[in-house]
């Protein structure tokens, strides 16, 4: 049986890959931050997941479930990692206070690799490990190449996984580790709730109160009506599984609107996006 490690697998698109891999067949390691997830998870899916308890930001965390994996796998190669684990900063960067930047980069990049350098060696980056070397997926998102107002945090930490990935590509082919990006658009999970519960008044006294209402009830009807999680687990399973995957996979219910938006000069686009919140100059 092959085995994949799957971070942030409590809900969202880390539940849905968990989901779509078990049920083709994968055991999964599913990383998360509380027992109380890690017990309803072993209930919802059975003898083939096992909870790995840590944060990615947590270097000792992640080692000792590196290590756990390593006990299950015996000599094995590990078939996958998907560093999927996440979170969404939101608010305008001149207001935005700089440690919730720092958190944002700290789970959304350097944790990602942390648990890379963490579980390499099981892909087969220790060469005294057996089987087929395994593979990288990392989750990135179409936010990675087109930034929206108000979500620089999250944008400038999927730029930065965007461009982490490339490298990392480059440089695991020396051990025949494939790394593979899924980007996706908007998907129905529980950060959109999350998102609602954001509070953006520490923002009403600056010039952008009514932009943020705006593009908050934009973003909210976005995510509520996006793609079910286990539509990017379907993604995922393919891109563990073909012979020739690509290096980049969109997966977007928006995707016409994706490609206009990356296709069409900068600063139309930034006139559009201006005209619709209001960040015009006014006269």
């Amino acid at each position: 049986m092959k085995s994949v490690v799957v971070t942030g697998s409590s809900t969202g698109i880390g539940w849905g890959c968990t989901k779509v891999l078990i049920g083709k067949g994968f055991r999964v390691f599913g990383s998360l931050r509380k027992q109380a997830d890690a017990d309803r998870l072993t209930k919802e899916f059975g003898k083939n997941f096992t909870p790995l308890l840590f944060d990615v930001t947590d270097t000792a965390a992640v080692k000792r479930g590196a290590d756990q994996v390593a006990v299950a796998l015996g000599n094995d190669t590990l078939s996958g990692l998907v560093n999927n684990a996440g979170i969404a900063v939101a608010g305008p960067l001149l207001y935005l206070d700089v440690d919730e930047f720092r958190n944002q980069l700290e789970v959304n990049l350097t944790g990602q690799l942390i648990v890379t350098q963490a579980f390499a060696p099981l892909l087969g980056a220790d060469p005294s490990r057996h089987g087929d070397k395994g593979r990288i997926v990392n989750i990135t998102s179409v936010g990675g190449r087109n930034a929206n107002p108000f979500m620089g945090p999250y944008n400038a930490s999927k730029f930065g996984f965007e461009g982490l990935s490339e490298s990392l590509r480059r440089e695991l082919m020396i051990f025949g580790i494939d790394v593979i990006v899924v980007a996706p658009g908007a998907v129905a999970t529980p950060i959109w709730d999350k998102a609602d519960q954001i509070d953006t008044t520490r923002y009403d006294n600056t010039p952008y109160a009514a932009s943020m209402a705006t593009i908050k009830k934009f973003m909210l009807d976005l995510g509520r009506k996006g793609y079910p999680p286990e539509k990017i687990g379907e993604t995922v399973w393919r891109a563990l599984t073909l012979k020739n995957p690509k290096v980049h996979y969109t997966v977007s219910p928006n995707g016409l609107q994706d490609f206009v938006t990356g296709s069409l000069p900068k600063r139309i686009v930034d006139n559009i996006i201006a005209g619709r919140l209001g960040l015009k100059p006014q006269d």
